[in-house]
């Protein structure tokens, strides 16, 4: 009974991530705009199919839940209707009305927590860096969400 020699390859992806340039320049941290990077059609292609991609898959899966939402309350209403169950309604508006409460007071304030604002600064920061991009980025997701 020979012992068989199971070896195995590590593939360190720092090390691949590092010898790869042009990932390095789009997702390093310090990797600048892409309008220093890129030339405008390149920025707009770049956008553009990101944004067709991110639009086509929203519209397939916005309808897969829209259809799974739509159905399960319609067979709800089935098993309601049917007598299968029996819905509390008092329990439902009071439920409702309490949530609404606390909408209420959440929204009263109009405060965004410090770490949510340092988040969103950082976004309005690279939009107005990358205007172009983002301009693509807008174009492609509405056609594919049209398409």
């Amino acid at each position: 009974a020979g012992a068989k020699d199971d070896t195995f390859n590590v593939l360190d992806l720092a090390e691949y991530a590092k010898n790869r340039p042009w990932w390095r320049k789009i997702f390093a941290p310090s990797s600048g705009s892409s309008a220093e990077k890129y030339n405008v059609a390149t920025q707009l292609v770049i956008g553009g199919v990101t944004g067709w991609c991110t639009g086509f898959i929203f519209q397939k899966v916005g309808k897969l839940a829209a259809t799974a939402v739509g159905g399960g309350f319609f067979l709800l209403q089935i098993a309601n209707h049917t007598g299968y169950i029996k819905v509390d309604w008092n329990l439902v508006q009071r439920d409702m009305n309490k949530a609404k409460q606390q909408l209420k007071f959440h929204s009263s304030g109009n405060k965004m927590p410090p770490e949510v604002k340092s988040r969103v600064d950082e976004v309005i920061i690279f939009l107005k860096k990358n205007v172009i991009l983002t301009g693509g980025f807008a174009g492609g997701f509405l056609l594919g969400m049209a398409s």
